[in-house]
């Protein structure tokens, strides 16, 4: 991103850097599988023929007290016939109409479908199971217009065992932190063309990240099914809380219309064009062959397209269920808002370092993304790196530096550290080195010495003299790299990253090698 800034840094007003969507749910995992629901049934000494009938009178207490709450705060109750029913225009339509600000706006119920459990008498064994299966039951929508973190919508399932859903958005969450820091600033849909204080609206932004969830989701939990408590007096429960689904935004605002009008149909032409599958995997830390190529083992899709929006034209790469956009999302007189986007669905696509869960003190390694808030911390910033080099991809329209000119710059003999350092060869035996320490799966956190030498090396080192043979050897070429200014050492680790000149270099030379005759005849023409 700082490549993108810095060139259009005169034309632009600030940046904005947060989650924009963010779909939490809550599990009472204790009582979501079938032997856990068997412990609550003995707890509440309930038999397996009184079932039906004892879940029925919880979900009817359940819908009632929801009811109920609503009616005293003088809030609508309504069921809707059909499931496809917008409820989000359904509910800012009440809010608009009735002025609400603050507190409950409507409740509303429809059938859907949903995972809960049956009784079943296995012919085996002539006895009666609990077993899960999927069915229909009552949904309850809530919407309000939340103090802390503004429109916002929360769906209970008012059947065992009674998951919820928890859905806000980051820049409605943002506007009701600036109304409460005095900080100006005009809005437009989900997105702020200006603000009096950028600097101080980022920070905000960050707090968000530093949330505690926990404790934040614990209370909707208590306003969505206030008789929880009572529901499970003997038999205590709470809900674990798992992030479904979020999007970041890095939102660029222009200063003048007309420079993102101009400028958003290049980036458009170029992303759909010039950017392939193996780039994109690499924005979203997938792993690709030192050879630039989609890996023989990856298993999915890699799908680029573009739509028209009301709002504009969206391009958007996907990998699996994760992807990463382009908008021009607002024009306005006070500025224009150009937002790159990353939207994680799919979080075990990722890796967090972390301790290995119910281990508190164990060794940390680099270990699966969790579904839990625990690890959102760590969403954010593989989704802020994501966007980062989208958006750094797409600097170079307009780019008028020429490959020759560039690998000129590294044919240059170098001083580092008091020592001469040879030129490299980018077209010739540097090229594996190149392509090694740009591969996708070291974009997010890194790599080490002995990452690299497993590419280089295909059996393994028989003694420990050739160990260390190996590793002086590649010590020597990640010297040459951090001479040229390719790569950079990550402080207080022994892992390294290609620096933004680095990236746009090998990113450039490997396509160019990638090409084929047909695709430089009309730049020779």
């Amino acid at each position: 991103m700082k490549e993108f800034i810095a060139k259009h840094e005169e034309e632009i007003a600030g940046v904005l850097s947060g989650f924009d969507r963010l779909v939490f749910r809550g599990t009472l995992r204790s009582i979501s599988y079938a032997q856990g629901m068997m412990n609550y049934l003995w707890a509440k000494q309930v038999r397996l023929t009184e079932f039906g009938r004892h879940v029925q009178q919880v979900s009817e207490r359940v819908k009632q007290a929801c009811r109920a709450k609503a009616e005293a705060l003088g809030r609508p109750v309504k069921y809707l016939a059909s499931a496809g029913e917008s409820k989000e225009e359904v509910a800012r339509e009440i809010a608009a109409r009735e002025k609400i600000r603050d507190g409950l706006v409507c409740v509303l119920s429809c059938v859907e479908p949903c995972r809960t459990f049956e009784v079943y008498r296995n012919r085996e064994t002539r006895k009666l199971e609990l077993v899960s299966r999927t069915r229909k039951c009552l949904f309850l929508y809530h919407y309000w217009m939340h103090r802390e973190f503004g429109f916002l919508n929360a769906r209970l399932q008012t059947w065992f065992p009674f998951s919820m859903q928890v859905c806000l958005n980051g820049r409605e969450w943002l506007a009701r932190q600036m109304e409460g820091a005095g900080i100006k600033y005009v809005r437009q849909d989900n997105c702020f063309p200006w603000v009096q204080d950028w600097n101080r609206a980022q920070e905000l932004l960050r707090r968000q990240v530093r949330r505690n969830w926990p404790q934040a989701l614990g209370r909707l939990a208590r306003e969505l099914n206030p008789v929880h408590a009572r529901m499970f007096g003997n038999f205590p429960v709470s809900y674990y809380w798992t992030t479904y689904q979020s999007e970041w935004a890095i939102d660029v605002v222009f200063r003048q219309a007309g420079v993102l009008r101009r400028l958003y149909p290049r980036l458009v032409h170029h992303g759909m064009t010039a950017l392939g599958s193996t780039d994109v995997l690499r924005y979203l830390g997938r792993p690709v062959t030192l050879q630039g190529q989609v890996p023989k083992t990856f298993r999915g899709e890699v799908v680029s397209d573009l739509k028209w929006r009301e709002e504009g034209v969206r391009i958007k790469h996907s990998v699996n269920g994760n992807s990463v956009k382009l908008y021009d999302k607002a024009f306005t007189a006070v500025g224009s808002v150009l937002r790159a986007e990353t939207t994680i669905h799919q979080g075990g696509a990722f890796r967090v370092f972390r301790r290995k869960e119910g281990d508190p003190r164990g060794k940390k390694s680099w270990r699966v993304l969790r579904g839990g808030v625990a690890d959102l911390y760590r969403r954010a910033e593989i989704s802020q790196r994501a966007a980062e080099r989208y958006l750094d991809a797409l600097a170079g329209v307009d780019e008028q530096t020429t490959l020759e000119e560039l690998i000129a710059r590294l044919g240059q003999r170098r001083h580092w550290k008091g020592r001469g350092v040879r030129a490299l060869r980018p077209l010739g035996e540097d090229r594996a080195l190149l392509a090694a320490v740009s591969r996708g799966e070291f974009t997010l956190s890194g790599f080490r010495n002995r990452d690299l030498r497993t590419y280089f090396f295909a059996v393994p080192a028989q003694n420990p003299f050739e160990e260390r043979r190996r590793s002086a050897w590649m010590s020597r070429k990640l010297r040459l790299l951090r001479a040229h200014g390719v790569i950079h050492k990550i402080a207080g680790t022994h892992r390294y990253q290609l620096t933004e000149n680095g990236r746009k270099a090998t990113t450039a030379i490997l396509s160019a090698l990638r090409c084929t005759v047909r695709d430089l005849i009309p730049e020779a023409a």
